[in-house]
Formats: C-alpha cells, structure tokens, sequence
C-alpha cells in the first residue's frame, strides 16, 4: 500500500441468507455491475485511499475476482482478497490481518452489500478518522420507534432524539481496532456485528460523523429492485461515438468478422485477428467515455496481443463503460466489402456482439454495403468497418 492516509477494507463474506437465491447479495448484479464492484470502485477512485483488503468467503473466489475486474479504476491501486471467517467478527479480524501498511494509518471499514458509498461520505469518513481513533457514519432515526412484546403488542416508545441508525464506511485507526479485536477475542466473544461496538467493548470512544440516505444496504430482494431502478434513473447522460477500422487482405484462408471466422480465399493482414468490426465497435465504445483508442489499450507493439482475438478487446471496452456505471444502449455496424458475402453470418455475429456486450440483441445492428468498386474495398485489397455506440452515464 501507499503512503496515502487511509485504506478500505470491504467485508465481503457473508453469504446473504435473507436474500435468498444461489449468488450472495454483495455479487448481484445491479444495473450491469455487481454491488461489490460499486462499493470497490469508490474507494479505489478516492485520491485518500491508498488501496483495499476485501474479506471473502473461500468458495466466492471466483465471483470476487470478477466483481474487483469491473470495478472503476482496477489497476491503480493495490487489491488483496483476504479469506474470512464463519462470523463478521472473524472475517473482520482476518482483513485487518492481511492489511500492510502502518498501525497509524485510517482504516475504512465498510460492507460490500452498501454499494452506494459516495466520495464524499469517504471524505468525511476520513477527516473524522483524521480526529479520532474511532468514528462511524450515522442517520437521524425520522420514524417512531416501539418495543413490542413476544404477542407483538407494544410496550413502550423509544425516544429517537438520541437514536442514530449506523452506516459504513466505519473508520478507525489500524492499530486500535486491531488491538479492540485481538482483546474481545480473550473474552470469548465472537458475535460482534459493529466494529464500532468492538472498540466500545474494550472502553474506547466511538464519535460520529454524518452519513448518506443513499448509502442503504442491500438486505432483501427488495433493496436490490431499488438499487437497480435508482441506477437508471441516474443515466441520464446520453453519449453516442464512432469507429473506423480497415485491413489489408492478405494470404489465407478465413478472414474474423465479429468474432466469427468466415471462410474466403484471402486472409487479412493484422497483429490481433484483424477484426476490423469488432475494433471499430471497441474504439465506439472507448470514444463515447473519452478512454482512448484501442491503440493506447492494446498497442501492436505488446505482443500480449499477437494473434489475440478481437473479442477480448470488446469486452474491455464494455468492462469500461460499466466501470463508470454506464450502460450500452445500442451498438452499430456497417462492414463495407465486396466480398465475402456477410449476410449469411449476419446473426451468428449479432449474437456474439449482444453476448460480449451484455446486451439484447435487438440493441445489436448489423449492415453490409460495397463501395461499388471503387477504391481499396472496390478493389477487393482490403475491408473496412464503420461502428456507432450509444451509452448512457450516471450524472456526474
């Protein structure tokens, strides 16, 4: 980890029982992301947080890999997963083990099943850590809150003026919540829900700090429709770009069109798989978030790409655009050759686009034209590739 002050660590294990369903709530799909890609995004995107420690059920390994692959800015910081326990005491205490930076540096404590964590409820999690060695974000408790008896009939009345409903991120000094968690364990606790309550137990101070309506946890089926309809609503910025690619014919036999190898007898010149369709709908894709070109993600001088399969670069580009909670409304092509004939591949193509992209594939089009002879296509030296994207963003 960095010298930046503080760093996350995302508890991740549990297995979301009141859910229901075969996938834990914290790797749901919400609007093309899962939840913990969300809440990872956040913090790896805030400039305090030097990186993150997520805590992970062993069988889960799979889907937390995927979920730290579509997360924003996946590459910039340091990800470690950390294998927790059979309680979120436990899983706790195993991610404040695998953290490695000092016993004075902020640790920011937060739930996977909280994807919406805003940069600026980070912020004021890290100037209250800055102050104290203990703080958590709280909401004012709006309803009327009673205590009702084992018939279901109430008792009494709290008096929420002094009740605060409880948050994450959570923040603490590493060194104090790894010694709170190491002299609870003494006790033979090991049911603690909070670690604000880890740190109170062993007599220390827990301030607090404001938190965000927004910030809710994912807890039934439910909360996920909500989350999911909220994101939506949110894309309202609206962004369409272009792409053009073109390669030579060359020896061969095949040439690849959108992922499909279609017999012809020329090949085409290429570093990849000369995929001119699949790279112009990639440079769209790159063009409509102001992320480069493909190029710039896949030079030809990296022969990591050599002979690569152009699908892999379409899926990086989706990857990016659902990084930035973006969803692809509509992808676009028109391949311009006088031969091979594409319209007998047209909806083995479709299909593998819509695929790649995550997309229906009514969202998905495809037209072939000629250049009526003329030029390099006219005469058959080479195949060109026109694409058009339609994305939509959250609002920044």
């Amino acid at each position: 980890m960095t010298s930046l002050p503080a760093v996350a660590l995302i508890v991740a294990a549990g297995r979301g029982t009141r859910m229901g369903g075969e996938v834990p709530k914290q790797f749901l799909d919400l609007c093309g992301q899962p939840a913990l890609s969300r809440a990872l995004g956040a913090f790896l995107c805030h400039p305090m947080v030097s990186g993150a420690v997520i805590v992970i059920h062993p069988d889960d390994r799979a889907h937390a890999k995927d979920a730290v692959s579509r997360a924003a800015n996946p590459e910039a910081k340091p990800v470690t997963l950390a294998e927790g326990g059979a309680t979120r005491q436990q899983s706790v205490a195993a991610g404040l083990d695998a953290l490695s930076v000092a016993e004075d540096a902020l640790v920011l404590i937060h739930d996977a099943a909280r994807p919406f964590v805003s940069e600026s409820l980070i912020t004021r999690a890290i100037s209250a850590g800055l102050r104290h060695d203990a703080a958590v974000p709280v909401l004012p408790v709006v309803d009327t809150i009673v205590t009702v008896d084992a018939a279901g009939l109430q008792t009494g009345t709290a008096d929420r003026t002094s009740l605060r409903a409880v948050q994450t991120p959570q923040v603490f000094r590493l060194g104090a919540i790894r010694a709170a968690h190491a002299a609870v364990v003494q006790t033979g606790r090991d049911d603690f829900t909070d670690d604000a309550g880890v740190i109170r137990a062993q007599g220390g101070v827990v301030a607090t700090f404001a938190g965000c309506p927004n910030a809710f946890k994912l807890t039934t089926p439910e909360d996920v429709a909500r989350a999911d309809s909220a994101l939506r609503r949110n894309l309202t910025d609206i962004r369409a770009a272009t792409g053009y690619d073109v390669h030579q014919f060359g020896p061969g036999d095949h040439i690849m069109l959108g992922g499909v190898r279609i017999a012809h007898d020329q090949g085409v010149v290429g570093h990849s798989d000369a995929d001119v369709l699949l790279h112009a709908l990639t440079d769209a894709l790159l063009g409509a978030i102001g992320d480069g070109d493909i190029g710039i993600h896949f030079p030809p001088s990296d022969m990591r790409w050599k002979g690569a399969a152009s699908r892999v670069f379409l899926a990086e580009a989706v990857r990016r655009v659902k990084a930035r909670g973006g969803e692809i409304r509509c992808l676009d092509g028109t391949v311009v050759c006088e031969a091979p004939r594409i319209g007998p591949h047209r909806e083995a193509i479709r299909a593998l686009i819509s695929e790649v992209a995550g997309i229906d594939i009514s969202r998905v089009g495809l037209k072939a034209t000629t250049s009526e002879k003329m030029g390099f296509t006219g005469r058959r030296e080479g195949i060109a590739a026109l694409a058009t994207a339609t994305i939509a963003l959250p609002e920044v």
